[in-house]
């Protein structure tokens, strides 16, 4: 199998952990797996960009331009910002609801993300995720890179098993939160089958 995820957000999000727990999973399944990753100055609010690129067909860790099968954006601006990654015939799964950076604290310019979505929706095949929606169940917003996981795989366009997935978020993840990923997996899961690919 030979494919191209890039998973971005801001710090904080999870995203870093995300790309982890795909890239131990394709190895398990038998792939060779090239990473990388980007990370934003502040270490909580930065941007930060994930490469996983899974197969032998890749011999760099950084994803060129318009080659990525999928990208997953934990913020809708980060999915714009790093939309020229996906190739033709991608797609993205992306998060709604807006982490707002510092300079939205200094100057209120009304960024909630809207247009950011609005403009994803004529450039790519989406599935969109709330998260302050889909994590309200939980009780935290922590679980939503499991459930951003579970989209993806849901999705068909991941290329892993569901089963390869939670094996690795059993690995990854504290044994005391277990429980509540795993079902955060399986919300993801479903979000995908209730979803289409214009994110209507």
């Amino acid at each position: 199998m030979n494919k191209d995820i890039l998973i971005c957000g801001v710090g904080g999000q999870g995203t870093v952990l995300a790309s982890r727990i795909i890239a131990a999973a394709a190895m398990e399944e038998g792939s060779p797996v090239h990473s990388a990753e980007t990370i934003g100055m502040a270490q909580r609010g930065g941007s930060v960009t994930s490469h996983v690129r899974v197969g032998g067909e890749a011999y760099s860790p950084m994803i060129p331009f318009g080659a990525a099968d999928m990208i997953l954006a934990f913020e809708p601006g980060e999915a714009v910002r790093n939309l020229r990654y996906l190739r033709q015939g991608g797609v993205a799964v992306v998060n709604t609801a807006v982490t707002k950076p510092v300079t939205e604290s200094l100057k209120d310019t009304g960024y909630d993300g809207r247009e950011m979505t609005e403009y994803l929706k004529g450039k790519c095949a989406c599935i969109f995720v709330n998260a302050e929606e889909v994590c309200r169940p939980f009780g935290s917003t922590k679980f939503f890179n499991i459930i951003m996981l579970g989209v993806a795989a849901g999705s068909g366009c991941l290329g892993l098993s569901k089963e390869t997935l939670l094996k690795q978020i059993e690995q990854y993840v504290p044994a005391k939160f277990l429980d509540a990923n795993i079902r955060a997996f399986s919300a993801g899961i479903e979000i995908a089958a209730q979803a289409n690919l214009k994110g209507e």
